[in-house]
């Protein structure tokens, strides 16, 4: 007889939200109170942001880095660089957070979504084709989950058309195509330190290129287009203060020495999850592409309906009763059918610029997001940080099975 789902202990797991699933101490606290007691809190004046930024471009292998005050800066920034005239059209994904989106109608560019594959749940040069037109300016990949795209398509159709690609890397830190770190592939790379990232200072982001133009412009953008060091600095054009604080800088340092093992932990726990997982009916695991390293800033289920009525809500509904806070979805609808994009609520009543957009541009028709729709039917997002252990793993998978052999037979 099988035993029944609600009869397994509830699980209390570590979480990235608090310090049972965080990395901070005595590290950040020491670097901390170097920048207190130097008074020093601006990153114009101060050194740990600097030496944070000199040290994450070493450590990726890119030649500039430059920290900024979040996830959605870095995209700003990054778009910023590209310098899009108004109306130019940036191909992104559906599935992201807004954060990665808005910067682009803050620059007067308007987002065309790409389609995605529904298993690797990335956009794919594939569906990047299907979107670009005359207008493209650029191109966005993410990185979902911390699973590379598949970049070497994608880099050689952005080279034949000349359009740069942009990395969203805020949830794959460390992650590799091969031998080439995520955030070093295309033109510029954009990275998170919120809370529940790889590593974290509550808030912030950084930009990453090898690209001097680039780099010259996105340091600009961080700092109101002021030329510090310039021979007779002005404010070159519009722009913002996007500046990380020393206090920040410090923690990112801290943080930033203890990436390899974050990754490693959140690496090898993952497997051992997906082996514990082989061959449960119904369930679906991570598709990772040949030769990548998916470094699982979440875990990620992939639950047919077909085989547990009710699909990944379902199966999250068991989940969280056993306390585990996992998420349905991700996001309950692609980007596209927020107000942002159905309304085009932007500035007062103008719609700019979706005033500019050609009509291929903002052609929302659900038959031409197949993947996109299907994956969000499908997936279950599980949470995940460097502090499981393997009985947390092994207890989660018990779990799991356990709740989708009941779910199945409760037809």
């Amino acid at each position: 007889m099988k035993q029944d789902s609600r009869t397994l202990e509830p699980l209390v797991l570590p979480s990235d939200q608090d310090s049972s699933g965080r990395t901070l101490g005595a590290q950040e606290l020491e670097l901390l109170e170097e920048v207190i007691s130097s008074g020093t809190l601006t990153s114009t004046k101060g050194q740990f942001v600097k030496r944070f930024e000199r040290a994450f471009a070493e450590q990726l292998g890119v030649a500039s880095a430059w920290a900024c005050s979040s996830g959605s800066a870095a995209l700003h920034a990054a778009v910023a660089a590209i310098d899009p005239e108004p109306g130019d059209e940036i191909v992104t994904t559906a599935i992201t957070d807004m954060g990665a989106l808005t910067p682009v109608l803050y620059q007067a560019a308007i987002p065309v979504f790409a389609d995605i594959d529904a298993r690797s749940y990335n956009v794919t040069a594939q569906t990047i084709a299907a979107a670009l037109s005359p207008r493209t300016k650029a191109i966005v990949v993410t990185h979902l989950f911390g699973n590379p795209c598949e970049m070497g398509p994608i880099m050689e159709l952005a080279r034949q058309r000349g359009i740069p690609v942009i990395e969203d890397c805020a949830q794959a830190f460390g992650a590799r195509v091969g031998d080439r770190p995520v955030g070093a592939i295309g033109d510029i790379g954009c990275f998170s330190l919120q809370q529940g990232k790889h590593i974290t200072t509550g808030e912030g982001g950084l930009v990453t290129t090898n690209n001097a133009d680039y780099a010259r412009r996105m340091f600009l953008f961080i700092n109101k287009a002021w030329g510090y060091g310039d021979p007779n600095p002005d404010h070159y054009f519009l722009a913002l203060n996007y500046r990380l604080s020393e206090l920040q800088g410090a923690v990112a340092l801290a943080q930033l020495g203890k990436l390899s093992d974050v990754v490693a932990s959140r690496v090898e726990l993952a497997n051992r999850l997906t082996t514990r997982l082989v061959g449960v009916p119904g369930l679906g695991l991570p598709t990772v592409p040949a030769g990548a390293l998916h470094t699982y800033w979440k875990y990620c289920l992939d639950v047919d309906p077909a085989f547990v009525p009710g699909g990944s809500v379902a199966l999250g509904r068991v989940l969280k009763e056993h306390g585990v806070a996992c998420a349905p979805r991700y996001i309950q609808k692609p980007a596209f059918r927020c107000a942002i994009f159905q309304e085009q609520r932007t500035f007062g009543r103008s719609r700019f610029p979706f005033t500019l957009a050609q009509p291929s541009a903002i052609d929302y028709d659900a038959a031409r997001f197949e993947g996109t729709f299907a994956a969000l039917e499908r997936m279950l997002v599980l949470p995940w940080n460097e502090r499981y252990t393997n009985d947390h793993v092994d207890d989660l998978a018990e779990l799991i099975t356990h709740a989708m052999e009941r779910l199945a037979t409760d037809t």
